[in-house]
């Protein structure tokens, strides 16, 4: 039995990384277009999550799957990977000075069985100008980042302040994922790296 991270993200591999636990990383070949929004943020990111992990049952039927989806929302309204370097600017611009939740479902399928949750945080923005957010996408890649932005590296430039899971925030909410893990037979304490 191997550990399989359905997710092709280099910041869920990095946290991934902080334990022992050997895993491979796959692409669940998803399309997260299929799920359509109906105005609960929970609902919709955990059933990204649980889609990604069947997506990948056929491929990998004796491990363990952890996948996991991440949502930025705001007033009603989800935010995804932007399509281009202009809808990324004009998230940042809906987001800046304003609050926001950040929401990731996780899923973990193991033996035809999928157990499944999801993580909130809060982040509050600074008000932003044209130039900073212009600057920020030129310096940081946003396409591959819910709503435009990672909140690490730079990120401390633009977030005032959040309530909840940093690494929620940046893709894999670690005491979700371990207690999720236990039901499928692993325990992240047992994989703790020395410092």
């Amino acid at each position: 039995m191997s550990l399989i991270l359905g997710s092709t993200s280099p910041r869920r591999r990095e946290i991934l990384d902080f334990f022992a636990i050997p895993f491979t990383q796959a692409s669940p070949h998803f399309d997260e277009s299929l799920i359509p929004f109906q105005g609960d943020p929970i609902a919709f990111a955990k059933e990204v999550a649980i889609g990604k992990a069947q997506a990948l049952k056929h491929r990998f039927p004796h491990d363990v799957i952890l996948t996991a989806d991440t949502i930025v929302y705001q007033n009603g309204k989800i935010f995804l990977k932007p399509e281009s370097l202009k809808e990324a600017h004009a998230m940042l611009k809906e987001l800046s000075g304003k609050e926001h939740q950040v929401f990731t479902g996780v899923a973990v399928l193991h033996k035809n069985e999928i157990f499944s949750d999801v993580e909130q945080s809060r982040v509050f923005f600074h008000e932003l100008t044209e130039p900073q957010i212009q600057i920020y996408h030129e310096n940081f890649h946003p396409l591959d980042k819910a709503g435009g932005y990672a909140i690490q590296k730079a990120g401390s430039l633009i977030v005032k302040r959040i309530e909840g899971c940093y690494y929620n925030i940046m893709g894999l909410p670690i005491h979700t994922v371990r207690r999720l893990l236990l039901k499928a037979g692993i325990d992240l304490w047992d994989f703790l790296k020395p410092t």
